[in-house]
């Protein structure tokens, strides 16, 4: 079953691209809206500090939310399908 979309569509690309790099996003939770899971989750990856990451439904700038988004998944150490770092 697909999951839902975002309201905002800066933040619905970059859950997609998230995705496409095998990211987990999952809908639901207490007050974000939903929740990001790198698909390596290896604790040596920044201390695992950034292995799940809050998608809040109304940021203040919806904008810079999508490209905080997108930069967790950018420097992600651990390599993942698709990534440039991948051997």
């Amino acid at each position: 079953m697909a999951r839902a979309k975002h309201p905002s569509k800066d933040i619905e690309a970059a859950l997609r691209y998230a995705e496409k790099l095998g990211w987990r996003i999952e809908v639901g939770g207490s007050h974000a809206w939903g929740r990001m899971y790198c698909p390596a989750n290896n604790p040596e990856c920044r201390g695992g500090e950034f292995c799940i990451t809050s998608i809040w439904s109304t940021p203040k700038n919806a904008s810079n939310h999508a490209n905080q988004l997108r930069r967790i998944v950018d420097r992600c150490t651990s390599p993942t399908p698709g990534s440039e770092t991948e051997p």
